[in-house]
C-alpha cells in the first residue's frame, strides 16, 4: 500500500515538473507547434534518420500553413503537389534523401589534417636549424668504430659462459 501511495506521489510530482520545464522552451521554439514526445523528451528539432519524427514542427505556423492544413483535412486528392510539398517542408527540413546525401566535409577534415601535418613539419625543420644544437663529433661513423676498437682492446664488458667459448 505504501508503495503504491509513494508511486502516485512521484508520478505527480513528476507530472508538474514536465509542465514547468515545457514553459522554459516556449520562448526558445516561439510558435511552433509539439507534436510528439521527441527523441529524449525536450521539444526541439533534429534531422535524424534514425529517430525521423522531431517533437516540433521545423517552421512557425503562417497564415498560408494554417490555410493548407484546413485544406488537407479534407480530401488529399485535391492538393496540389506544390501544396503537399508545402506542408512537408513546414513540418520537416530535409528529406531522407537530403539527409543521407553527401556533404564533401570530408574534403576540408583531410585539407585541415594535411595541413596541420605540414605546419608541423615544417616548425620542424625550423627547430633543428636554428634552435637545436648540432650533433656532436663523436656521432659519425669514424669516431664510433673507433670507440668500439677501443672497447675491444680494454675488454670492456666481456662475454663469460658457455656461449663465450669457441
Amino acid at each position: 500500500m505504501a508503495g503504491k501511495v509513494l508511486a502516485t506521489r512521484l508520478l505527480q510530482c513528476s507530472r508538474v515538473q514536465n509542465t514547468a520545464g515545457m514553459s522554459t522552451y516556449a520562448n526558445k521554439i516561439g510558435n511552433r507547434e509539439v507534436v510528439c514526445y521527441g527523441m529524449n523528451g525536450d521539444p526541439t528539432y533534429i534531422d535524424r534518420v534514425d529517430f525521423p519524427m522531431p517533437a516540433i514542427r521545423y517552421k512557425e505556423p503562417t497564415a498560408d500553413i494554417q490555410a493548407l492544413r484546413e485544406k488537407e483535412k479534407g480530401d488529399w486528392k485535391k492538393l496540389s503537389i506544390d501544396e503537399k510539398k508545402a506542408l512537408y517542408r513546414a513540418s520537416f527540413c530535409q528529406t531522407f534523401a537530403e539527409i543521407n546525401a553527401p556533404t564533401g566535409e570530408w574534403k576540408s577534415i583531410i585539407g585541415w589534417a594535411l595541413f596541420g601535418s605540414s605546419l608541423s613539419l615544417w616548425i620542424f625543420m625550423a627547430m633543428k636549424k636554428y634552435v637545436y644544437p648540432p650533433l656532436p663529433v663523436t656521432f659519425d661513423e669514424e669516431h664510433q668504430l673507433a670507440q668500439l676498437d677501443r672497447i675491444i682492446k680494454l675488454d670492456m664488458n666481456p662475454i663469460d659462459g658457455i656461449n663465450a667459448r669457441k
